[in-house]
This record gives structure tokens, sequence and C-alpha cells, in this order.
């Protein structure tokens, strides 16, 4: 069961007369940093369950791995060769069959060691020649070394890499192509790991194209190339989308169905169909007669946990809870505000599903001054230039020029920002982790008080702040 939602308000929104669901009704504006919170303690971790080794990949191993036989199982041979029983010439024996003194039978790499050989002779250390009577005899040759073969040459012993039962992998790691191998060498068809979000992505609007150039009044489709991969970046499982219109109906629907595809499959292809743990939906989060998002979660039964965050873009972003336990997302249709929704609302949730912390926020020092804009947190995608945060240019709600060469976003308060300041900051997802000034650093530098603010105007700027 999630918290409730805090059931202050700080103002009324207008809905639509004549129907229940779009009543006037008052809500709360959600502070940034107090809508992430939410969105992280609304979660309960999801449990930890046994998936296919395939699907396994990137999880995170949630018992300790042991092996299920001795690996490898049976003594092997590590060469192409005979298998053999004491001292040359040997009398060759039919393979498989147990070998008495002074015989052997051939073997390639990986074969069964037959009962009573001793070692293996490499295929270039012997020959087959005729011995007095004509019959066929194996003699050392070629490039065979004084002393060869001695017991034990070249045959893997059994349990030589472990033994049944030893311990292969720790609880807790995260699991990488070896360790898969590992697994299936070891007997394991399936691996218990921690839970993650089955996430399905349901995608809104009739004049979206999703092929070449738009006409006017068109837009292209720029949430279908990328929000499944970013989901997996965030930890999430993505488990298909579907497109759907408009109308009441098509919303309903869509909320409705629980299905989702196998992950790894195209969507549509559910053979071993999953529920979803989180829907994410984009556009349909204002509050117009074709804005159904919120009308649709009150006819399921659901409720609002966060409904408008008091940011921009991606102000009328919305996390709401079904009666079965799934959480939407609802992302804006705007790509840019979309993707820093999903950052606000998506990154947490889908972090505290799957086990994993909240994602930090660090700071770093602005390279301009940001004016206040007093009630709203400004999220600006940035870029490092002399070991400054610079705000990005073409950074408008539908935009995506400015986050695509950005190294992080800002975090400006409603006050605004100084030259030089301590501003927080986030990672993108697909970006590396962002500079952190060493505490001691910080610690070494004398607390300045900072300067008051003056309003803009032109003439000479006092950078006097900045020499303290």
């Amino acid at each position: 069961m999630t918290p409730e939602p805090p059931s202050s308000s700080a103002g009324a929104e207008d809905g639509a007369s004549g129907d229940p669901a779009e009543a006037p009704h008052r809500h709360l504006a959600h502070g940034w940093q107090e809508a992430r919170q939410l969105a992280f303690d609304c979660a309960t971790p999801i449990p930890a369950a046994s998936v296919p080794l395939r699907h396994a990949l990137g999880r995170t191993l949630a018992e300790d791995l042991t092996a299920l036989h001795d690996m490898p199982h049976y003594a092997s041979s590590a060469m192409d060769g005979w298998a053999v029983n004491g001292s040359g010439p040997w009398i060759l024996a039919e393979p498989g069959q147990r070998l008495a003194p002074h015989q052997a039978s051939p073997i390639a790499t990986g074969g069964l060691i037959p009962a009573g050989a001793k070692a293996v002779l490499r295929s270039e250390s012997g020959v087959i020649s005729p011995d007095e009577e004509g019959l066929p005899v194996l003699k050392l040759g070629g490039g065979a070394k004084p002393g060869e073969p001695r017991n034990g040459d070249h045959i893997r012993k059994a349990a030589e890499e472990a033994a049944a039962g030893d311990l292969l992998i720790k609880a807790g790691a995260v699991l990488n192509p070896a360790h898969l191998a590992l697994a299936a060498l070891a007997g394991h068809d399936a691996l218990p790991v921690l839970g993650k979000a089955v996430v399905r992505l349901v995608f809104t609007g009739s004049e979206v194209v999703s092929s070449g150039v738009p006409q006017p009044g068109e837009v292209r489709d720029t949430f279908g190339p990328q929000l499944a991969a970013v989901v997996e970046m965030l930890g999430g499982i993505f488990a298909g989308e579907v497109k759907i219109g408009d109308a009441d109906a098509d919303w309903l629907a869509a909320l409705e169905d629980t299905d989702a595809a196998e992950p790894g499959t195209a969507a549509g292809d559910a053979s071993e169909p999953l529920p979803a743990d989180v829907v994410i939906t984009t556009g349909g989060t204002g509050r117009s007669g074709t804005d159904h998002l919120r009308r649709t979660v009150a006819e399921l039964g659901g409720r609002l946990l966060i409904d408008g965050i008091a940011m921009r873009p991606g102000h009328p972003a919305v996390l709401a809870e079904l009666p079965d336990g799934r959480f939407v997302i609802g992302l804006p249709g705007n790509p840019l505000a979309a993707m820093m929704a999903l950052s606000t609302l998506g990154a947490p949730l889908l972090a505290a599903l799957g086990h994993g912390s909240r994602p930090p926020v660090v700071e770093v020092p602005c390279g301009t001054m940001i004016d206040p804009d007093p009630g709203r947190t400004r999220l600006m995608p940035f870029r490092m230039l002399y070991g400054m945060a610079s705000p990005a240019q073409h950074t408008g709600p539908g935009m995506m020029r400015g986050l695509a060469d950005a190294d992080g976003v800002l975090v400006v308060p409603p006050h605004g920002v100084q030259l030089g300041e301590p501003v927080q900051a986030f990672a993108l997802p697909w970006g590396a982790a962002l500079p952190q000034a060493a505490p001691d650093e910080a610690a070494a530098k004398p607390a300045t008080k900072r300067a008051a603010r003056k309003p803009a105007a032109d003439g000479p700027v006092d950078w006097s702040a900045l020499l303290g």
C-alpha cells in the first residue's frame, strides 16, 4: 500500500463541467524535490524471482549461486590424440572401452576419458605404424618430448573447476555474460534475481507520424525510437508498446490491458505475457477536452499521487496508482518536457521498484547568472565548459537539440542562480556521472555571504562576490 499524497492545496484548477471526473478540484502542485521523493517513497521493491538465463544479463543476483554438480562433471581430454594406459607402444582398442595396460584409443578434445586411461598422448606426438606381425600399433613419434606422456597429461579432471555445492557467485553481483556462462556450466537454467519493473508504453496523438518528413499539422514520433531504451537505462524492463487514438475508449482500453510482451521480444509477440508494473503514457496530461489521462484513472478507480509539478518544462506530469497496484506515469506530449518529467518521476520510481537508491543529485558551479522564476524549478540541459555548467541553447519544451549534446541537467531553484554559485544537477541516463568536488575541497573554502541580487539592467556587473 502506498502512502497517501499530501492533501493540502496551493491553488485551484478548473476542470470541465458536467462530468464528475472532470469537476473542478484542488490539488497540490508538488515542488520538484517533493515530487521526486514521493515517486521514490510510494513504491515497494518488487520481490525477487527466477528468470531464464537469457533474461538475467544485467540483473542483480538475489541469492548465492552454487554448483549443482562437479565442474567438469567428468574427466575429459584437453587435446586431440589418444587416451593411453601405461607405456608404449600401445595396442589400439575401440573408443570408449576400458583400457588395459599398453592399450590406447583415439579421443578428441572434450571427449570422455575411458576407464583405465592414465594420460592423453597428443596427436602430434604419436604415429600409427605396424608391429612385427603387421598389426597397427601406436608409437611415439613426430614432436614427442622425452618422457611423454606422463600420468595425468592433458586430462581435465572431474571437479577441477568446482565441486558440487561450491559457491560460484555471491548474492548482489550484477550478472555479466561470463556469469551466465558459468551458471549454465554449473547446471542452472534460471537464476534468482532482484525484481525490476516491467514497463509498458502507451503513445498517443493522431497528428504523430512515424516516418518521413511531417506535413504542416503533423509531428514526427520522438518517443518510439528512444523511450524504450531510456526505460531500460533507468532500470525498467521494456515489455511492449501500443499507439492509441485520442478517444476516451482508447485510453480506457489501453490502461485496462495488463498484458505485456516477454522481455526482449517485439511488441505484440507475447509468447510469455507479463503484467506491467508501470504504464508510461505520452500526451493527454493537459486539462483540455482532448486530454483523458486523469478521467481514465478516475474511471478505473485509481488515484492521483502527483497531479502537476511546479517545474518547467514538464509541469503537467502525472503519477497515478491503479487499484491493481500498477503505477501510471503521464508524460507531457512535448519531447523535452517528457524527458524532464521522466527524469523527475520515472527515474526514482523505477529505482525504488528495482531495489535501487534514488538517483543522485550533485552540485556543479553555474557558468552564468540565471534570473529568478518565482514558484517554479527550472530543469535546464547544460554542457560543462571550462569546469562550469553552461545552460544549453535550443531547450524549448518541444526541442531536443540542446538535450542531445548535454552533459546533464541543472535544477535551477525559483530564486535563480548567480554566476559561479553551486547549483544542483543530475546526470542523463545515457551520460557519464557528473563531477563533484571532494568534501575536503568544499570545506577548505571559507563561506561567503551571497551578494544581493540586482535587477537586470544595462551597465557594469558587480563581480566582487566571485573574489571572496
